[in-house]
């Protein structure tokens, strides 16, 4: 039984990175196409939610 425990583990931890890594490339290409003003909206807009820490 725990070994099913753990495959199951093991498997859900690579659907979240799979997902992850997926989301983090849909969000490059999103940022790439932003305008120089709306990449300064996001950043204000990032550091203010402590998303980015200088």
């Amino acid at each position: 039984m725990k070994e099913s425990h753990t495959s199951f583990a093991a498997q859900f931890g690579c659907q979240d990175e799979y997902r992850r890594e997926e989301l983090i490339r849909l969000i490059e290409h999103s940022v790439e196409q932003l305008t120089l003003q709306e990449l300064e909206a996001l950043y204000y807009d990032m550091t203010t939610k402590n998303y980015i820490n200088d």
